[in-house]
């Protein structure tokens, strides 16, 4: 009797095992699953603060949402077949967090018609595949505002990833900002085709400033061109978080992606049985791009500025990209007052006047 008391014992544990097991599957309802581009890294970067946003809607959530994530994953093939075992492993909602992922993320949602899909920067849709972005060229007509005022060369550096509208618009819209406050200033810009690379950006970084740069902006991930701005003397501008720790002298602000609102309101309605496929792309007002505080080596006349002109585009009264401007090779393209509309910033694929050299194809 003894014996089998204890093995009655002993079954009834893994009984309960088990039904803890299920019920906390069975909390759970939804799975929701991250890939990324990048390394999360340590505190900083763009997959750094998309993970930020995964972890605050686990805070926001508990129990209900299950969450996962994928990173340092290659554009292309790699990515399809990552979003494809996500889908198998019962994943009720993938977000994909680079422009590269696009075309991957088409194909596996039309395999996949009852999973959600919401992908980064890119532009295609479908009944179960969302689109969101943020305004980064708004944070990149601050940043340009400030360089122009302080360049001491007239030369700013730029390192650009690769030659997509999202990079274009931030180019196009930091030279507009820096040659409104400084007629003589001149782009200097190195593409680097990688969007993480710390040896490519700080090659590129160093290359820049051996050509004059004295203030140094990027499109790409790693902190290896803010370390370069600091060891050469320059300043230079953080990407997607706060770099300062890497450049304590040489940030002097940094355009922050805070994906965290987003990610909680899409999954809630995902949970609430609202979500729908749409477009979102929202910038400083709501705060999805955001700026960081401003360094002391900003003149304060110049932090009053940058400060005026940040409330002025998150209020609308301002916007990046007013005209009149033309295009690189002289022809018009907004008149005289007239603001570009959002279909063209987001097919944008040309320089504005004023910008050297060309666009690689």
């Amino acid at each position: 009797m003894e014996i089998q008391m204890k093995i009655f014992k002993f079954l009834s544990l893994i009984s309960l095992f088990f039904v803890g097991a299920m019920s906390s599957v069975q909390a759970a309802d939804l799975k929701v699953g991250f890939i990324y581009v990048n390394p999360v890294g340590e505190n900083t970067g763009w997959d750094y603060q998309h993970d930020q946003g995964r972890k605050a809607v686990e805070a926001a959530y508990g129990d209900r949402v299950e969450t996962s994530y994928v990173e340092a994953v290659p554009e292309g093939a790699d990515a399809e077949r990552v979003m494809t075992q996500m889908a198998l492993s019962g994943h009720d909602m993938i977000f994909a967090t680079s422009f590269g992922f696009m075309d991957p993320v088409m194909n596996v949602a039309a395999k996949f018609p009852k999973v959600k899909f919401e992908h980064a920067t890119g532009y295609k849709r479908a009944d179960n595949v969302a689109t969101y972005s943020a305004r980064f060229y708004e944070g990149r007509t601050v940043i340009g505002h400030i360089a122009g005022r302080m360049t001491k060369t007239d030369t700013i550096g730029y390192i650009a990833s690769y030659p997509i509208p999202e990079v274009i618009r931030g180019i196009n819209s930091a030279y507009l900002a820096a040659k409104a406050v400084n007629p003589n200033v001149k782009f200097k810009i190195v593409w680097v085709f990688t969007w993480f690379d710390p040896a490519k950006e700080a090659d590129a970084a160093s290359t820049l400033i051996d050509q004059g740069a004295d203030m140094i902006m990027q499109h790409t991930d790693s902190t290896a061109a803010m370390t370069i701005a600091e060891e050469r003397g320059v300043y230079a501008f953080g990407q997607a978080s706060d770099m300062k720790k890497f450049g304590p002298r040489a940030q002097l602000t940094s355009i922050i992606d805070d994906w965290a609102p987003y990610y909680v309101d899409r999954v809630g309605k995902a949970l609430n049985g609202n979500w729908k496929s749409e477009d979102t792309w929202d910038g400083l007002a709501p705060g999805m791009a955001a700026i960081s505080e401003f360094s002391n080596e900003i003149p304060e006349s110049v932090r009053k500025e940058a400060q005026e002109l940040h409330d002025a585009i998150a209020s609308g009264s301002v916007h990046s990209f007013t005209g009149p401007i033309n295009k690189q090779d002289g022809s018009s393209w907004l008149a005289s007052g007239e603001t570009a509309d959002d279909g063209t910033l987001l097919g944008m694929n040309f320089y504005v006047e004023g910008i050297e050299g060309d666009i690689p194809q």
